[in-house]
């Protein structure tokens, strides 16, 4: 797990650059607020603001992300309304927060602009709870939700906008055929049982602090697919919590709320937030629960037991996660983990085709989009197979061969990724081969999709490098029919 964060590739600082500029919005954030004359509440309420602005708007270009994030206020504001009118009508208060989880869920078919906006709101109601937000408190949470926004704004779009250098990233869309597209619908009904049971439970656990269940089973919902996906994501933040309690009884309960080590700390846990996000959500988690901790010692109510009881809780809310998403409408891990390594075989012949294009001289050719699409395409395949591979996985066999069909898609990426550098050399020269190599790409990845078996690559390896990444790309092709190819109703599931 270690490795994995501080070992993974982070292709032009990215993930640094990411991490550093949310420390600079979130802390300017809370300073402005400072300024403003807000008192403790208000300044967590807009360090918080800043850092879901900061951290959830995902939209592909500079543009849409600065609509989304100005809407963020107009979905929030009111449903921060909501959550502090209702906070003497535990009845009324919970239906709506319930009804706030399926809509925020259900928000996510509209895509990155919905996904933001839902966990915006979400996330406004949970924040509530959190400081126990009365009606008297609003002005000062207004105030502070939109001096925060606007702050996080200008640091991302003005100070350090590094995304205007960059072409937008490929996001993949779901596969359609597979029900992967309405997914949504499926996912609001589960989520919104799961935190029912949540809600439910967690007050029964504790009638102060029941929120943390509903928020657990949320953010196990977040960014997942299918069944197994989901279960696994559980597993990790109830690890994550666990190591980032164990923590807080070293780190937080010593300090005590003490101003200027908590602050230090909290920059630490934004940093680690943002920074282990795309490579470790239990990495992520650890440094979530030591920041919760950090403001709970700044307000001055924290104590062993809350860290014992936010444990309960969490358990709590995974377990209403994992009860929803095996019993409600379920989505198996096999159907989607076969479409989306089915869409990265289809993007491998889209690659390989722009790239001979370019290296004919077709004006107007340019694999490089292909590429970063493809490299989306292998998250969103990683991700889905994750539980197959899991170490706790008790299924051998399918973990094996799930991280055989891993190890041959990063192949495939690693050829298309030298075949592009290739193409990319101005000397570079057309090869009469090397339409009959692309040929046989095509073929190869049409056998793979349809459920038959590519024909190997024949021949030496070629010394020409296009010719030669060709040649190596075909054996990994090949390579792939013999995990993929299995009798059950999903070719990976059943290996």
């Amino acid at each position: 797990m270690l490795k994995k964060v501080f070992v993974s590739p982070d292709p032009g600082r990215s993930r640094l650059r990411f991490a550093a500029r949310a420390v600079l919005g979130i802390g300017l954030a809370v300073v402005v607020c400072g300024l403003a004359g807000t008192s403790l509440v208000g300044a967590i309420t807009g360090g918080l603001a800043a850092l879901l602005a900061l951290f959830t708007v995902t939209d592909a270009t500079v543009r849409g992300q600065a609509v989304t994030t100005a809407l963020l206020p107009v979905t929030g504001l009111p449903v921060l309304t909501a959550a502090a009118a209702l906070h003497d009508l535990p009845v009324v208060r919970d239906l709506t927060f319930l009804a706030v989880v399926g809509a925020g869920v259900y928000a996510r078919r509209w895509g990155p602009r919905g996904h933001s906006l839902g966990v915006f709101a979400f996330m406004t109601f949970f924040v509530a709870q959190f400081l126990h937000a009365t009606t008297d408190r609003l002005p000062e949470m207004y105030a502070a939700v939109l001096l925060s926004v606007a702050t996080a704004a200008a640091v991302r779009f003005g100070l350090w906008c590094y995304e205007r250098r960059r072409p937008a990233p490929a996001v993949p869309a779901p596969p359609a055929g597979t029900g992967l597209a309405r997914i949504t619908t499926r996912q609001a009904v589960q989520a919104t049982a799961g935190a029912g049971f949540a809600l439910v439970v967690g007050q029964l656990v504790s009638g102060d602090r029941w929120y943390w269940a509903v928020g657990a089973t949320w953010w196990v919902f977040v960014n997942t697919t299918s069944r197994g996906e989901t279960l696994v994501r559980g597993f990790r933040r109830v690890l994550g919590t666990v190591v980032g309690i164990g923590l807080g009884f070293l780190i937080a309960v010593p300090l005590a709320g003490s101003a200027v080590p908590t602050a230090v700390l909290a920059a630490a846990c934004v940093f680690g937030i943002f920074y282990t996000a795309a490579v470790s959500y239990t990495w992520m988690m650890l440094c979530v629960t030591l920041l919760a901790e950090l403001l709970y010692g700044l307000l001055g109510v924290l104590s062993p037991g809350l860290l014992a009881l936010r444990f309960a809780e969490t358990g709590v809310g995974a377990l209403g996660a994992a009860l929803a998403v095996l019993f409600v409408l379920p989505v198996t891990t096999h159907a989607v983990t076969d479409a989306w390594i089915q869409r990265a075989l289809r993007c491998v012949h889209a690659c390989t085709a722009e790239a001979a294009a370019r290296l004919a001289g077709t004006e107007g050719a340019d694999p490089a989009p292909r590429v970063a699409e493809l490299e989306q395409l292998l998250g969103r395949v990683r991700l889905s197979v994750a539980p197959l591979v899991h170490p706790l996985s008790p299924m051998y066999g399918r973990r094996r061969r799930a991280r055989r069909v891993l190890g041959l898609l990063d192949d495939c990426a690693r050829e298309i990724r030298g075949l592009v550098a290739v193409a990319a050399d101005p000397e570079a020269s057309h090869d009469a081969r090397l339409a009959a190599a692309c040929w046989r790409v095509e073929t190869a990845v049409e056998a793979l999709t349809g459920g038959g078996v590519p024909a190997r690559a024949g021949g030496p390896r070629a010394a020409e490098p296009a010719l030669a990444h060709l040649h190596d790309l075909e054996h990994a092709l090949a390579e792939l029919a013999a995990p993929l190819g299995a009798p059950s109703g999903s070719r990976l599931a059943g290996a």
